[in-house]
């Protein structure tokens, strides 16, 4: 798909299972979360991270649809970034600090999981190139983020899985709401308007 720096973006498809299953690891990244806390209602995420999340983001992407962007290291899957058309992640409509800032048909950049080994190298930035890549060729005009802008420093990497600020506006993000004083909405346009 692209290629940013030395980190080669994909799209997750049912050939590449192995590699987001083994890049997830054996607790679906994060819990048993496997990226399904915004594509489902929170008791059936709570139930699902005994197996089911695992079972339902295999069900997304062996049906076809592509639900998001992996980033490799030579061979090695190092990072992951959800990304698909915001009416995907009916969590979303759930959360006040996140609900629609308008009525723009947005494509969402959800969350990120990199391997501790690559943190803090531009994993994040390639993936969201290639996040806009995926969504522009879908004919999204419009990707929208939800970062954390943390006001420490210190913040653990791994607490921000929905993605860093700085990220973003390195990736061509722009602030468009903010409705916590540390979860900036982050918009890129992807056609010119």
């Amino acid at each position: 798909m692209s290629t940013s720096k030395s980190f080669r973006i994909e799209p997750v498809t049912p050939d590449r299972w192995g590699d987001f299953e083994a890049l997830m690891g054996p607790r679906g990244a994060s819990g048993g979360c496997w990226c399904m806390l915004w594509r489902t209602t929170r008791s059936d995420w709570e139930a699902g991270k005994a197996g089911g999340n695992r079972n339902a983001i295999k069900a997304v992407i062996e049906a076809g649809e592509v639900p998001g962007v992996m980033a490799y290291d030579g061979a090695e899957a190092v990072g992951w970034c959800s990304v698909a058309p915001r009416a995907a992640f009916p969590g979303l409509a759930r959360s006040r600090i996140l609900k629609p800032v308008d009525d723009a048909p947005v494509w969402s950049v959800t969350c990120f999981f990199i391997r501790r080994s690559h943190r803090s190298r531009g994993v994040s930035t390639a993936l969201l190139d290639g996040a806009a890549a995926l969504a522009r060729s879908r004919g999204a005009k419009v990707l929208e983020g939800y970062p954390v802008e943390p006001a420490s420093e210190r913040y653990p990497p791994v607490y921000a899985w929905t993605g860093f600020a700085d990220a973003f506006r390195r990736a061509g993000f722009s602030e468009c709401a903010r409705r916590s004083d540390t979860r900036p909405i982050m918009r890129k346009q992807l056609v010119d308007a």
